[in-house]
């Protein structure tokens, strides 16, 4: 089977998935309820919410231009806004929430050259942000767990935490690092994405200080993620408290990691069900994540937009030449 069947048969897959998870929960959802919902939204509180959510990329934008700082990457901050609001059009129908990731760090390297030093950037903009995401949804448990005592909650918590560990483990550290490589031997491509994302972390080499204040800026980040969907959840006339947005944000988040189309259906299925631990009704939590999938949305049209205007023969390249060719990465 070659590899464009492969990934042709892959995303066939995603979007299956993804059509057939959102065709599940919106087959016990109450459509009256979520149209009733939405209709006597508080419409001052939803743009508040929308601020946020373009104030969160605006950050995350920042973030990887810290990154690409650090490793002495000199990337025009014009093409480095152009690559990253493609990415996030590219988001909104490529596998998982990270496709556009990989769209965003190939057009850019074509501009600038430097791959190794691109790719890196990305990969550890996306490291320090899944570290954030532990970071605060552990925390917020820690201090929440008398609101929400479930262990269905508790687990991905859990998990999560011990799984940044593992992988902090394997990447900043030579031991540990080479005791998992002889375990992930059997499995060549794994090996080599493991064995990519080390050299990537190790070129932060002697600049641990940048690295921590990433890591902190992606706590900040998630917590306002936290906020805005505490926004909209007012805004549908919920009378609950931020702290369990502190918890069930990181959380949906991390699903959206898992196979789908741009996170379509886990996402649904995770407000569902996690807020109806603090009471909130299926169709209120329903129209949470369509509003906050609609930001999503304009969000990413702005990258279309840009992609559609200045992006030479409608592909992900630049006017300057590629890059020379680079042995060590895709």
């Amino acid at each position: 089977m070659t590899e464009r069947i492969k990934n042709t048969l892959s995303f066939i897959g995603r979007f299956a998935l993804s059509a057939g998870l959102l065709a599940w929960v919106f087959s016990f959802i109450n459509w009256r309820d979520t149209i009733a919902v939405l209709r006597n939204a508080d419409v001052g509180l939803l743009l508040g919410a929308a601020f946020l959510h373009f104030l969160i990329q605006v950050a995350i934008l920042l973030r990887w231009y810290l990154f690409m700082r650090a490793l002495n990457l000199d990337a025009p901050i014009g093409l480095t806004c152009r690559y990253f609001f493609i990415g996030l059009f590219c988001n909104l129908f490529l596998p998982t929430s990270i496709g556009g990731d990989l769209v965003k760090a190939i057009g850019l390297s074509r501009g600038v050259g430097q791959k190794p030093k691109v790719f890196a950037s990305v990969v550890l903009d996306r490291l320090s942000g899944f570290a954030g995401l532990v970071i605060v949804a552990a925390l917020a448990y820690a201090a929440g767990s008398s609101l929400i005592d479930a262990p269905s909650v508790l687990i991905p918590v859990v998990a999560l935490t011990v799984l940044s560990f593992v992988v902090g483990g394997m990447l900043f550290n030579q031991g540990i690092y080479h005791f998992f490589g002889r375990f992930v031997a059997r499995f060549p491509k794994l090996q080599q994405g493991i064995l990519e994302m080390h050299q990537d972390v190790m070129l932060m080499r002697g600049k641990k200080r940048t690295g921590f204040s990433c890591i902190a800026f992606s706590c900040l980040i998630q917590v306002l993620g936290a906020g805005m969907f505490f926004l909209i959840a007012r805004a549908l006339h919920q009378d609950v408290p931020l702290l369990p947005f502190l918890i069930f944000s990181p959380l949906v988040s991390a699903a959206t990691f898992l196979p789908s189309i741009g996170g379509l259906g886990v996402r649904e299925i995770g407000w569902v069900y996690l807020l109806a631990k603090i009471g909130v009704g299926q169709g209120t939590a329903l129209g949470l994540s369509l509003i906050s999938f609609f930001f999503v949305i304009v969000t990413g049209l702005i990258g279309g937009v840009i992609y559609v205007t200045t992006v030479p023969g409608r592909r992900v390249q630049c006017d300057v030449p590629p890059a020379p060719a680079w042995t060590g990465r895709g």
